[in-house]
């Protein structure tokens, strides 16, 4: 199963990815959030328990976060549940429109014959669902501090 999903941010780059990269503030900005728990904590790694919502369904995963601030990305690697074993990227592009942030997923699944039922499950109900959620809240709340900011 591969995933993405992108978004123009008018907001500086470095404030997006230290927004996508502290999941303490996420709850907080994001509605579909219900909490994340931090399991190991440190300033570039951290193993999280992470849970949302969708249409109503409450969902949750434990995750490896990486923060890469050498390449400017956040990964995440699930490590137990369904989507144990995918990998998701978080990468910043600067265009002339503004940052282009994409959410990108990535799982094999570990029973190959349920993949056809599984993804569309998985990746297009949920995943696909939560990270343009995600995004969409979280340009919001840049964009409103961006403003704020540039206002002053």
């Amino acid at each position: 199963m591969h995933t993405g999903n992108s978004i123009i941010m008018q907001a500086p780059k470095e404030a997006i990815f230290e927004t996508a990269a502290n999941l303490e503030l996420w709850p907080k900005i994001l509605p579909h959030y219900r909490y994340i728990t931090y399991l190991e904590r440190s300033d570039t790694r951290n193993i999280v328990v992470m849970a949302a919502v969708r249409s109503g369904i409450p969902i949750s995963w434990t995750s490896e976060q990486i923060i890469d601030r050498e390449k400017l990305e956040v990964r995440f690697n699930h490590l137990k549940a369904f989507t144990k074993g995918m990998s998701v990227v978080w990468r910043f592009k600067e265009t002339p429109a503004g940052v282009l942030v994409e959410i990108v997923h990535d799982l094999r699944f570990r029973v190959a014959a349920l993949a056809p039922i599984a993804e569309p499950i998985i990746g297009g109900f949920f995943i696909h669902h939560i990270a343009s959620q995600t995004l969409r809240c979280m340009k919001a709340h840049l964009e409103a501090q961006h403003t704020v900011a540039g206002d002053r």
